[in-house]
């Protein structure tokens, strides 16, 4: 098998950037994800192990439940049925990240088997603070957000401008969480879309359409676009995924019980999106309201393209045994050895030139049919192999370049 080296100029390292839809819906205390209906597995209740509206990292333990097996793994690591990490504990002090420092230190002793529980799985979660309620979450992003004001006013965390005024360490806010696994590198500036619906009715509608941040209500019932249009509603932090909501208008007549008491009930704004996203509300608290949340991300993917020439006057041979004429018998094709020779016979190479007759008498011409390309690396181990579709005949006139092309 001929193997030929990639020059320099054969090879051209670029970064594809794309920008995945992701779209988010909040119904009854459930996320759906890009309109993924729900799969049940044989034996647990989700085929891939995690709850609707999430992504599982790995995609392990699929259709599978934890129970005792009665085996082990090793002596001391059950058999759980399920893929599951673990480690032991010795001078490395590497555990799992569940397992804080000092329990680390305190409650196991070196030897000892430290494991965690698979699949791990991401979703958006919603966290909402009433006034002057402690919010650490919040405050963490203090210098994030004063670093975007000269991009928007409505990033400071503090403001004391006429007209607007606020203090985001008190203000009622509606802080939406999206992990970086759904967005990549960042959230890409004016395609976040935020809509609240009420009995299947559009009330209202965020859209960031100055891609500054600002979330502006640009759409809803005449209710909600009275009391709230071209308002900010809040404002995006694209590199982070945080979405931090602070618009307080009605976007309802009726009060509802949007924080899971009876005796207050509130009417809908802005900081209501969402109930229901893993923010510990029960699910049907508001059955009547559902929430769409969508954007697109940044993804920048490695990319290879290599170009594999086949020249003229090369790879004209094949080791293929249909390569030579059938009637040789395999004695001929087989070559001669001894204790002072090695001789190969002279072997009939089938003559391939195409003719409208059963037996052509056409000129003899070398040809092959290309049908794969194979990349191997300096030590010659194979990387992958690049089916051609429909093989390309090669006769020695001809030369060909193939162009591969490989995503990290």
């Amino acid at each position: 098998m001929p193997l030929y080296k990639f020059e320099e100029t054969d090879k051209f390292f670029n970064v594809l950037k794309t920008y995945p839809k992701t779209e988010f819906v909040v119904y009854d205390g459930q996320i759906f994800l890009n309109n993924r209906s729900e799969q049940s597995g044989s034996f647990y209740k989700w085929v891939n192990n995690v709850a609707p509206g999430s992504v599982s990292l790995y995609e392990l333990n699929v259709d599978r439940i934890e129970e005792e097996t009665g085996r082990y793994i090793i002596p001391e690591i059950p058999d759980k049925g399920v893929i599951y990490p673990f480690v032991t504990k010795q001078g490395s002090t590497i555990a799992p990240r569940t397992i804080s420092t000092s329990q680390y230190n305190s409650d196991f002793s070196y030897g000892d088997i430290l494991s965690s529980s698979y699949p791990l799985s991401a979703s958006i979660t919603r966290d909402y603070y009433i006034e002057n309620a402690t919010r650490a979450n919040v405050q963490a992003l203090k210098n994030t957000l004063n670093h975007y004001k000269p991009l928007s006013i409505h990033y400071s965390y503090t403001s004391t401008q006429s007209g607007l005024e606020w203090d985001k360490a008190t203000q009622p806010l509606n802080l939406i969480s999206i992990p970086s696994i759904f967005y990549g590198s960042e959230i890409k500036k004016g395609t976040v879309k935020l809509q609240f619906y009420m009995s299947g009715t559009l009330v209202g509608e965020l859209q960031d359409k100055n891609r500054n941040g600002e979330l502006i209500q640009v759409s809803g019932s005449t209710f909600a676009q009275a009391n709230g249009s071209g308002s900010v509603a809040g404002t995006v932090l694209y590199k982070e995924g945080f979405i931090a909501l602070t618009g307080s208008w009605k976007m309802t007549e009726l009060a509802r019980d949007y924080i899971n008491d009876v005796t207050n009930p509130q009417t809908g704004s802005w900081l209501f999106f969402g109930v229901g996203a893993n923010d510990g509300n029960p699910s049907a608290i508001i059955p009547s309201s559902s929430y769409a949340l969508s954007f697109q991300g940044t993804q920048e993917v490695p990319t290879l393209t290599m170009f594999a020439h086949a020249n003229k006057g090369e790879l004209n041979y094949s080791n293929n045994p249909t390569y030579i004429e059938w009637e040789q018998s395999s004695s001929i094709a087989t070559p001669t050895t001894g204790a002072y020779k090695y001789h190969e016979n002279e072997l009939i190479i089938r003559n391939m030139v195409s003719s409208s007759y059963v037996e052509p008498t056409g000129s003899f011409q070398k040809e092959t049919y290309i049908s794969k390309v194979a990349i191997y690396d300096n030590d010659r181990n194979l990387l992958g192999i690049a089916n051609i579709a429909t093989p390309v005949k090669k006769t020695e006139d001809r030369e060909f370049t193939f162009k591969l092309k490989v995503d990290f």
